[in-house]
């Protein structure tokens, strides 16, 4: 979720609404499915194939023949766990680095600030005092820095000049010690959330937003680039520096600096208005997100429940309900909506009733009372298309997508193509799950609260696999540890935990120095688990602070990235660690992806480094390509640990994984289209009116007809708990970027394949190139320019639409034959657009 921006930037986010990795579906969403392949326009495919033909329907409760089909795999994955080390689960994470223990920068650093004295949010670190900042701090410490702010912005529009030094640099200063310091109380926000903290927020919101749009809209500032881009200096820029002239130029025309009297007042009363509803919106979901708590003490009230569920339960009733002596055996237990609960209650609780409980409250969260977002929801919508409107665009989705790569149609027309492809494969999965259900007894349709747990039994009766045979081999110290390992081997990037060196906000964070080439080259803080309550629901990455090299420390080339990763994970129980989903794991691996392209930048540019200046729509590339390593055979051996003995990974266990790999794709892929249809639509055709609901509109009826197999319970409110698009504008009208970043996630895996992923020196060649291209360059190069450094050609679709099941082999085979290419578009035919509103 940048979450979200994966804050300064926040990129994100990983457990988000619902967000999972689309996986392959072997043959099975193949099935049924394209009886003409995609017909694709400028952005999709143009070519037509006829599908496989469909096989057997397995019966239910029978364990069909396709799970067997990576049996063959458990020779080659026992070799590939046999020569993995076995990694130690007691803490776990990280390879020791080159130069270990070598740089004392942070701890000196810290020391420092804290011998300064005066509001510890004010100290000159890049390392926050987070062990003394508190809410009383907040309001006279922004109000110190703005202030500060505003007379330096005073003093460049009176001697701004069209050069980098008299422009830029200056320019860079201001912007980073905005982002940096207001960026301090946002994260706190996400991860130590207060009602006093609130109210500090609150009461210096509007100023700091003030001051945003004032960056946004300077006159002088902006005709300064006009004149740096048409004056004699252009010509010297280096790519990267035009890039940030280029950014900065849309930036101030979709910030409104053309706008003049009553337009531009409304324009930013509108922003103003919008800033206050997404911090509404957010705390009102933390709020009923937290609010539900049921108690449970009968035994039958959990049967079904595994051991491990069980004991996180128990510890939620000794922690928050003040029952001392519970005990995963005998309880009581606590159920709550947090994501470490809520999945598992859902996959495995016999009670029918339970299920039905906890599945409405989750569904209908903030959506009544004194954390009711549905007026919020109707203000947000109504202010954007206002705004766009101000500006004269004809929607929100015109003005959101303006400086992104895909245009509104593009975009509708990929997640169309993309549904008519996954519907009958997902309508198939319903299906299943129904006659399941059905033939074990269950007389009632299949209701929402069903799936999942009739899923589950599915997916144990065709593979005889389930979610909890795997999570004892998961155990996030080791999952660190062959991640780590894993972008040392491909990336030639270290992590050495150094935990203790800088102020953290709770005691589980973990810090890291992050080496590149035995270089220190990044910093990292990872806030593992979820806290109920204080910590926004979802998981995320936020650039801290970015590579500069005009911001270096006395002495130093660079200032080195720092980066956050903030996830929702279950806690550790007791003496035992936190014990992980596949989901988990890749939820790990996502936020990885983008904490390294903000930490392995080349680009020393403020505006470009990292994560910066990246398209919305491309920034997902990174973290989602990350998510195909977890079943990739050394990684996994690497990984999978049994917490208590260190056994690998039984190559067994191994092949039913690799054989369920992409059970029910079609459903988790129409489920993410789901959300990326509607946020499109929303932004694009609903026009709210006094007295109306957007639960009732013809745009969202049709949206969801479209999207989903089931009806939505009556009451069902989701919008309501839809903090990707409602907390703020980061992925409002761009949801779609999640599919759109899969193009280039999955083509980017397949060079990984073409390359023999079994080859070591071959994926250590990709991954090198991949590093020096997708991870280096940031904002400074246009990102389908990127990729095609990286792949040596443009992106296409048939790496996705295989992994996904969505294109039968040999479809795939005579597109590639025909060479159908994706052409990205870049944001220059737009920008050109822009530039003459």
């Amino acid at each position: 979720m940048f979450h979200t921006v994966c804050g300064a930037a926040t990129v994100g986010g990983s457990t988000k609404l619902g967000r999972s990795w689309l996986q392959q579906r072997g043959g099975g969403m193949a099935r049924r499915v394209l009886s003409t392949l995609l017909a694709m326009t400028a952005l999709v495919l143009s070519a037509h194939a006829q599908p496989d033909a469909e096989p057997p329907r397995a019966q239910p409760g029978v364990l069909p023949a396709d799970s067997v089909l990576a049996a063959a795999n458990s020779a080659r994955y026992a070799a590939f766990a046999a020569r993995a080390p076995i990694a130690a689960p007691a803490q776990g994470g990280s390879a020791q680095a080159p130069n270990a223990g070598s740089i004392a920068q942070p701890r000196g650093e810290v020391a420092a600030a804290r011998k300064s004295g005066g509001n510890p949010l004010l100290a000159v670190t890049d390392f926050p005092l987070y062990d003394v900042i508190a809410p009383v701090h907040v309001e006279a410490g922004m109000n110190q820095v703005l202030a500060e702010l505003e007379a330096a912005m005073d003093r460049l529009e009176a001697r701004v000049a069209p050069t980098w030094q008299g422009l830029v640099d200056p320019l860079t200063r201001i912007q980073d010690r905005y982002d940096h310091t207001w960026g301090v109380v946002q994260h706190l926000l996400g991860v130590k959330n207060s009602e006093a903290l609130r109210v500090a927020a609150a009461a210096v919101q509007p100023r700091a937003t003030a001051f945003g749009q004032r960056l946004g809209q300077s006159a002088p500032v902006y005709q300064a680039f006009q004149a740096l881009r048409d004056g004699p200096l252009w010509g010297g820029l280096s790519r990267a520096r035009r890039a940030i002239v280029e950014q900065q130029l849309l930036g101030f025309k979709l910030g409104g600096v053309t706008l003049e009297g009553g337009p531009r007042k409304r324009f930013n009363a509108i922003q103003a208005a919008l800033d206050t509803l997404g911090t509404n919106f957010s705390n009102n979901l933390q709020d009923a997100t937290a609010a539900f708590q049921l108690h449970l003490s009968r035994q039958a009230d959990v049967a079904g429940l595994p051991p491990s569920s069980l004991a996180l339960l128990a510890q939620q009733a000794r922690n928050k309900a003040n029952e001392g002596n519970a005990t995963a055996e005998a309880g009581p237990w606590l159920v709550t909506l947090d994501g470490p609960i809520y999945g598992p209650v859902m996959q495995y609780a016999e009670n029918r009733n339970l299920r039905e409980m906890v599945y409405k409250a989750f569904i209908t969260r903030a959506s009544s009372g004194s954390t009711n977002n549905q007026p919020v929801i109707e203000q947000i919508l109504a202010l954007r298309r206002e705004q766009a409107a101000i500006l004269n665009y004809t929607s929100y989705t015109d003005y959101a997508l303006a400086d992104r790569m895909a245009t509104p149609t593009t975009a509708t027309d990929l997640l169309e193509q993309l549904r008519a492809a996954s519907y009958p494969a997902a309508k198939q999965d319903v299906e299943d799950v129904a006659a399941l259900a059905k033939s074990r007894g269950q007389a009632d349709a299949l209701a929402y609260w069903d799936l999942s747990f009739w899923a589950q039994r599915l997916q144990q009766a065709r593979f005889n696999l389930t979610d909890e045979q795997l999570r004892p081999y998961f155990a996030l110290p080791t999952v660190l540890d062959g991640l780590h390992s894993l972008v040392h081997r491909i990336f030639n990037a270290t992590f050495e935990a150094a935990d203790g060196e800088v102020p953290v906000w709770d005691p589980a964070v973990r810090f890291y120095r992050v080496y590149k080439d035995g270089n220190l080259a990044a910093y990292l803080y990872f806030d593992p688990y979820a806290r109920s309550g204080e910590k926004r629901v979802g998981s995320w990455m936020n650039g801290a602070v970015a590579a500069s090299a005009l911001l270096a420390p006395p002495g130093q080339a660079l200032r080195l990235p720092v980066a956050y990763i903030v996830t929702a994970l279950p806690a550790p129980v007791g003496n035992t660690p936190a014990l992980l989903s596949m989901g988990d794991v890749r939820t790990v691996f996502h936020e990885h992806g983008h904490a390294l392209q903000h930490m392995l930048t080349e680009q020393t540019d403020y505006f470009v480094s990292g994560i910066n200046g990246i398209p919305r729509d491309a920034v997902e590339e990174p973290s989602q390509f990350m998510e195909f390593w977890p079943y990739d055979e050394s990684t996994l051996a690497g990984i999978a640990r049994h917490y208590q003995t260190g056994a690998p990974l039984p190559a067994d266990l191994y092949a039913k994984l690799m054989a369920s790999r992409t059970f029910r794709a079609g459903t988790q892929s129409l489920q993410q289209l789901h959300y990326a249809i509607t946020d499109l639509a929303l932004h694009t055709a609903y026009v709210p009116q006094p007295g109306t609901s957007v639960f009732a509109s013809q745009v969202y009826r049709e949206a969801t007809a479209n999207t989903t197999v089931i009806a939505p319970i009556v009451g069902d409110r989701w919008l309501c708990s839809f903090s990707h698009i409602f907390s703020d504008s980061s992925y409002a009208a761009g949801y779609y970027s999640y599919k759109w970043a899969e193009i280039l996630s999955a083509d980017g895996f397949s060079a990984f394949e073409e390359a023999g992923l079994s080859d070591g020196p071959a994926v250590v060649r990709a991954g090198m190139r991949y590093r020096a291209t997708v991870l280096a360059l940031g904002g400074g190069v246009p990102p389908a320019e990127v990729f095609a450094d990286f792949r040596g050609r443009n992106a296409t679709t048939v790496p996705l639409l295989v992994s996904e099941g969505l294109l039968p082999a040999a479809a795939a085979a005579r597109l590639a034959e025909a060479d159908a290419k994706l052409r990205l578009e870049s944001p220059a035919a737009i920008r050109a657009d822009v530039s003459q509103r």
